[in-house]
């Protein structure tokens, strides 16, 4: 079989495996997980063999006119290349994964066939987005991406929060896409066509006319998609879906699509050095601010998500400084441990009822009940700490690397000004980032207080695919070499400046955080063991820390995923928990906790005034529109009571009428004959 049809069944198996899936999820149950996990596993099998005949070489590029439009062409096309290998593969992996993992997530979830069913038609848009070579195909998957995410995060759709949140991540990634789609129009037009080589082809002679408004035009659509400031508050609010679908979302779908679309399309946007400069300061924005809120979240599910967003930062800064092979080397790597640390996430949240740190670091003894969890995790925690020999270290430093060869003159590829941005903001976040994975090692698993329930060993097809994502997490940063010649052939070594910039900064972000756990857990036991102070005795910041801890843990405790996913909820026990990441922010922390208000700014700015917008347009159409509307219906009652009162059915009366009709048409005739023969 060609190569060329080993490609095409990629995005096709898992296409026809969510069909299969919705049609016969309630007439033969059965059948579901076998649909659920065999197409995708055998889409990850031909994206490894796709891989291996392209072996980095030559891309592999096919196409077919899909339909004629009297101008710009659309054409059924694959284009693949070292990059599209790499990801396809990642993709598939990551998605096998999940369905396996939700095999027993979910088992008792009424809703599975829906849900497994939408994976994996999400697998296949995305897939679909990674070997297209034709820009309007790749809308398509990028758009059925939008769609699944919006099913997906609102699986619980019971509550408000996951309807809430669904809503919120479609809109916000719509409002991103409106622009995208006039950039992709006006490429188009200025490349006279949809296909990448051509476009491509077009930026090498110089022949776009308006290079630096298409490339803000396509980064509007990347920022909602990659969940990019200031579009990427819809990221943290989606974790109200299951814990496997922000696995497969943060990690090889969905954010990752628009990381991968500025890589596919990276000269484009290098034709404009202002588009390049907008894409650092993004990037470094999104870095600092997204740890930041990370170090202040107690649901755990939030801490990693901000988490992501942060990485996809490091990406973005990657693309920024013009180095499309040290993004593409930080996505895959990213994407096995985020995997890792979300399903992880998930075992931790089934074994201890809830998803609240202030909780968990309450209970003691977490860790020995789900030992898996707890090596696998702490695994996938230093490889974003980007701490040796991990994959993140390796594929971190590559955007260091890059950063600073850009910041000291060494490439030309970008503005100086960009890599000056992109590595100082990237030394600040890797320290920030080492401190948010630290704070939720040891709030996770190194609580005291009452025994962590114990539920008894976790599921094999959750606990077997965490170790199996654990190789790459470890490993994968040491392919570093051969994988630079799959990509542009640039080095993605790392060198001793960065590697000591880099690692020095994790190392003080873990050590001071440990530091100000110890003070921090030393307090919570002195007050523990002094015992409650009545509330007029607290001070207010103290009482407003214990109830605010407590609330939430609560709060995460009755999220319908806990209720589904746990045999019983644990009793949230009272008092102030040992939380780092307060001390470490100080003033700080209750901005970044609430996402530095920007939902509460967009608000203002947006929410609000579109809905006086409509409630303006709905009086209007209340009291004008209708108000025409009910006086033509009124005018025509009245015209028809009035005729009414002439039809009396007396014959005398129709003849005087007539009689008089006539007289009167004969009086007025005679007065304009009159009239006529005068003049």
């Amino acid at each position: 079989m060609s190569t060329t049809t080993l490609a095409v069944l990629v995005p096709l198996l898992p296409f026809l495996g969510a069909v299969a899936g919705l049609l016969l999820g309630r007439s033969a149950p059965g059948f579901v997980r076998p649909l659920a996990i065999l197409p995708t596993l055998a889409a990850a099998v031909l994206a490894v063999t796709v891989a291996v005949r392209q072996g980095g070489g030559q891309p592999i590029s096919t196409a077919t006119e899909l339909t004629p439009t009297g101008s710009v062409p659309i054409d059924l096309s694959l284009y693949i290349d070292g990059f599209a290998a790499l990801v396809a593969v990642l993709v598939g992996v990551v998605a096998t994964c999940v369905q396996l993992y939700s095999t027993a997530y979910l088992r008792e979830d009424p809703r599975y066939p829906s849900y497994a069913a939408l994976v994996s038609l999400f697998t296949s848009a995305m897939l679909l987005v990674v070997y297209s070579g034709d820009l309007m195909v790749l809308l398509v998957g990028w758009e059925v991406m939008g769609i699944c995410s919006y099913f997906l995060v609102g699986h619980y759709w019971e509550t408000e929060a996951a309807r809430s949140a669904s809503l919120k991540a479609f809109l916000v990634t719509k409002l991103g896409d409106v622009p995208f789609l006039i950039g992709l129009f006006a490429l188009a037009t200025d490349a006279g066509s949809f296909r990448i080589t051509k476009i491509l082809g077009t930026v090498a002679v110089g022949g776009l006319d308006h290079p630096t408004l298409i490339a803000l035009l396509l980064l509007a659509g990347v920022a909602g998609k990659s969940a990019q400031f200031p579009l990427h508050t819809w990221l943290p609010d989606a974790m109200a879906g299951p814990t496997p679908v922000s696995a497969l979302i943060h990690a090889a779908t969905m954010v990752a699509a628009g990381v991968y679309f500025i890589a596919r399309l990276l000269p484009v946007f290098a034709a404009s050095a202002a588009a390049l400069v907008v894409m650092a300061v993004m990037a470094a924005v999104t870095m600092v601010g997204s740890a930041l809120a990370a170090l202040a979240q107690d649901d755990i599910k939030r801490v990693l998500a901000y988490s992501t967003i942060g990485q996809l930062a490091y990406m973005t800064g990657a693309l920024a400084v013009g180095d499309r092979g040290a993004a593409v080397f930080h996505l895959l790597s990213h994407g096995a441990f985020k995997a890792l640390l979300f399903l992880g996430a998930g075992v931790i949240i089934h074994a201890a009822g809830t998803n609240s740190l202030a909780a968990m670091s309450r209970m003691d003894g977490l860790a020995k009940r789900i030992p898996d969890a707890f090596w696998t995790m702490t695994i996938a925690l230093l490889a974003l700490a980007a701490i040796p020999p991990f994959a993140g270290f390796f594929s971190k430093e590559a955007v260091l690397v890059a950063a600073e060869q850009t910041a000291t003159g060494h490439s030309d590829l970008a503005p100086s000004a960009a890599g000056w941005l992109v590595l100082i903001a990237g030394v600040l976040t890797a320290l920030l980032t080492a401190a948010y994975a630290a704070r939720l090692w040891l709030m996770a698993f190194r609580g005291r207080g009452a025994a962590a329930p114990d539920h008894g060993k976790e599921p094999f097809a959750m606990t077997g695919v965490l170790w199996l994502l654990a190789v790459p997490s470890v490993a994968f940063g040491l392919a570093a070499d051969s994988i630079a010649d799959w990509f542009d052939g640039r080095a993605l070594t790392p060198t001793v400046a960065t590697s000591i910039l880099g690692t020095g900064a994790a190392v003080i972000g873990a050590m001071l955080t440990y530091a100000l756990w110890q003070r921090a857990t030393a307090k919570a036991a002195t007050a523990h063991a002094a015992g409650p102070a009545p509330a007029a005795e607290q001070p207010a910041a103290v009482a407003a820390t214990v109830s605010a801890a407590t609330a939430a843990a609560e709060s995460a405790a009755e999220t319908p995923e806990v209720a589904e996913v746990t045999h019983e909820h644990p009793t949230v026990p009272a008092g102030p928990a040992a939380d780092p990441g307060r001390a470490l922010l100080g003033p700080l922390h209750r901005h970044a906790a609430d996402g530095f208000h920007l939902d509460a700014v967009y608000d203002r700015l947006f929410v609000r005034p579109a809905r006086a917008a409509a409630r303006l347009v709905s009086f209007l159409d209340r009291e004008v529109v209708d108000t025409y509307v009910r006086g033509a219906g009124s005018g025509t009652r009245l015209l028809g009571g009035l005729v009414r009162r002439a039809q009396t059915g007396n014959v005398q009366s129709y003849l005087s009428a007539l009689l008089a009709g006539a007289v009167v048409l004969a009086i007025a005739t005679a007065v304009l004959a009159n009239v006529n023969a005068g003049s």
